[in-house]
C-alpha cells in the first residue's frame, strides 16, 4: 500500500527543486502548484498554473517537473495539469517568496 502522506511530501521537497525561468522562486512556494493528488497506484497528478500563459520556458519546466517527480522512487507515473483558473497572482505566494523577492 502506498504511503500518500510520504510520497506528497517527497513531491513538495522535489518542486521546491523547480524553479520559474522569470522569478528566482521555486514554483512550489511561487504558488505554482494548486493541488497534488496520489492514487493508491501511486500515479502522481500536479495541478498547476503559470504566472503568464505565454510564458517561453514552459516546455523546458513542465519537463524538469514531470523527470524530477518521475524520479522519486515509488511514483509509478506523473500527468501535470496546467490550469488558468483560479488566474496566478502575487497573493498566492508564500511568505518565504514574497521575503525573498522582497515584497515584504
Amino acid at each position: 500500500m502506498v504511503n500518500k502522506d510520504e510520497l506528497s511530501a517527497k513531491v513538495v521537497e522535489t518542486l521546491k527543486t523547480v524553479f520559474d525561468p522569470e522569478i528566482p522562486v521555486n514554483i512550489y512556494e511561487l504558488g505554482l502548484i494548486y493541488e497534488i493528488i496520489i492514487d493508491d497506484d501511486a500515479k502522481v497528478e500536479i495541478k498547476m498554473t503559470l504566472t503568464s500563459p505565454n510564458c517561453p520556458m514552459v516546455d523546458s519546466m513542465l519537463q524538469e517537473i514531470y523527470d524530477k517527480t518521475k524520479a522519486i522512487e515509488g511514483v509509478s507515473s506523473v500527468m501535470l495539469n496546467i490550469v488558468f483558473d483560479p488566474p496566478w497572482d502575487k497573493s498566492m505566494m508564500s511568505d518565504s517568496a514574497m521575503l525573498d523577492l522582497g515584497l515584504i
